[in-house]
């Protein structure tokens, strides 16, 4: 009688072994998802699986103050736990600016244990120097980074880039770590989309010219803006404001996985020479 055969045992090969094999190169982290009111349960299970891919997590919008501060907290005490850095959205920012109230603000992120904080002027205006908000926010421990652009004055016109790379290097030289060029959440009618959502490239190289792909990273909210920003600039540029549950599809279009991606030639894996074979049909 024939012995069954015995099953190999599994676990013994690895999906990071195989990407290797196929050319897949590793990539810093240059996608920041946010979150805009998940449940806690979600946000731990996308950090469980997603976390090595998050270069910062956006605790976005004004939610988190609203929310059960018990649950807030246990969300950033999460994100710790994967070593993946948090920052608030820059709207809690502008309202706090306005009611005069920025002190508190910033007690109040350091107090919840936020790395970082998002300013900006996307609906208000701003008198208080970049300076002076950077070091109120270095002194309770927080670091800072700066939106570019309007949230309610559409596309960006020629003078506007120029006067938003003005901007940015002065908040560069106040102290700011990165910045954040707006597209909401549609990426329609606003930023470097018109109102179809047309991507300008031109526009979006000045910015990647100027600052540098560590530096600015580009709002990306849906597939059509994820997708344009990578087919352009490659898997180099520093993509955020993606959705929890977008960040592996935006990562395997980023190394060349997805079967769009492969047919783009700054984003298909390459085979080390040593290693390419020809395959005969």
């Amino acid at each position: 009688m024939k012995r069954p055969t015995r099953k190999k045992k599994s676990g013994k090969l690895h999906t990071s072994d195989y990407l290797k094999n196929i050319g897949v190169p590793e990539i810093t982290p240059a996608t920041s998802p946010f979150d805009p009111g998940y449940d806690p349960v979600t946000l731990e299970s996308h950090l469980e699986q997603s976390s090595h891919l998050m270069s910062i997590l956006k605790i976005s919008m004004a939610c988190w103050m609203i929310a059960n501060e018990k649950v807030t907290r246990r969300k950033i005490a999460a994100a710790k736990k994967y070593k993946v850095p948090t920052t608030t959205g820059g709207g809690p920012f502008e309202v706090a600016v306005q009611q005069g109230k920025l002190l508190e603000y910033l007690d109040l992120c350091a107090d919840m244990g936020v790395t970082r904080i998002e300013c900006g002027e996307g609906f208000t205006d701003m008198t208080l120097k970049p300076r002076d908000v950077v070091t109120l926010a270095n002194e309770r421990g927080l670091d800072v980074q700066f939106e570019l652009g309007k949230k309610h004055e559409g596309a960006f016109t020629k003078d506007a880039v120029e006067g938003l790379i003005e901007q940015g290097h002065r908040w560069l030289d106040a102290g700011a770590l990165q910045l954040v060029v707006e597209a909401r959440e549609s990426a329609k009618g606003v930023g470097l989309f018109d109102d179809q959502g047309n991507f300008n490239c031109t526009f979006a190289d000045r910015f990647a010219k100027a600052f540098g792909h560590e530096i600015v990273m580009f709002e990306a909210p849906n597939k059509p803006s994820q997708f344009a920003l990578l087919d352009y600039f490659g898997r180099e540029v520093h993509l955020c404001n993606v959705r929890l549950e977008e960040v592996l599809r935006v990562e395997i279009y980023r190394r060349g996985l997805h079967s769009d991606a492969f047919e783009k030639e700054n984003l298909r894996p390459r085979l080390p020479e040593q290693s390419r074979t020809t395959v005969k049909g």
